[in-house]
């Protein structure tokens, strides 16, 4: 069996694969980003005007642009995030070549500082200095935080985020297909579909790492339906204002 140290655990060469914490955390900032804009919006434009249609022109141009923005975000983020990872393995290959010691008194202090002692810590400091790919991905890890960004992650951000935003964009138009002739049964429907699917994907989240389903779906619900409130209020006394 071949042991592998990464920050957040150690896996065993051969036994179930973990989830990706990226995908996760892009799945929630996409539906949740678009959910929310597009919900703002609406009861916005809704409490400024009648007109079913400007709602529909709103929502629909929010809804373009904020996912491709989102998007696109999350591609160059990430690419940011590769280029910074590489620039800093060329660092560390250097120093591991031109400061050895240096490489190996970090090594040693971290073992140290997880409680390994005498013979033990020698022992595990030598096994990581044995191996240059090992001692330079130990540091990558433990030293310097950072884990290594593939080349297709900035891809899958764009897709993930992309169509999660579109989804979540969706989520508060859905009722105004139906209740178009009523804007409050319109709103108010627009609200409970929300906030029930902002509930969902906390629970999700809390199901997914670590947290209580009720206490992170209530937190993502208020939160995002804060910001729904917040967008009808605008429009209400910016729509009452004289032009």
């Amino acid at each position: 069996m071949i042991f592998m140290f990464s920050r957040h655990s150690l896996r065993i060469k051969g036994t179930e694969e973990h989830s990706r914490p990226t995908l996760l955390s892009n799945f929630i900032l996409g539906s949740q980003d678009g959910l929310v804009n597009v919900l703002g919006i609406i009861l916005g434009v809704t409490a400024a005007t009648s007109d079913v249609r400007i709602i529909f022109v709103a929502a629909l141009a929010a809804l373009g642009a904020e996912s491709i923005s989102m998007g696109a975000v999350a591609y160059t983020s990430t690419l940011a995030r590769r280029r910074h990872y590489l620039k800093e393995v060329e660092r560390e290959k250097r120093e591991i070549v031109e400061l050895p010691r240096n490489e190996r008194q970090e090594i040693y202090d971290i073992f140290k500082k997880w409680g390994y002692k005498g013979r033990q810590l020698i022992r595990a400091t030598d096994v990581i200095c044995s191996n240059p790919k090992a001692m330079l991905e130990f540091m990558m890890a433990h030293e310097l935080n950072l884990s290594p960004v593939d080349k297709s992650e900035a891809r899958n951000s764009f897709i993930v985020v992309f169509s999660s935003t579109v989804i979540g964009s969706i989520v508060p138009l859905v009722p105004f297909i139906f209740l178009s002739n009523n804007l409050f049964l319109g709103d108010v429907a627009s609200i409970a579909l929300s906030g029930v699917v902002l509930f969902a994907v906390g629970a999700y989240e809390a199901k997914t790492t670590v947290g209580s389903l009720w206490r992170s779906g209530l937190q993502m619900a208020i939160i995002g339906l804060s910001a729904g409130i917040i967008g009808y209020l605008i429009g209400h006394f910016v729509g009452a204002v004289p032009i």
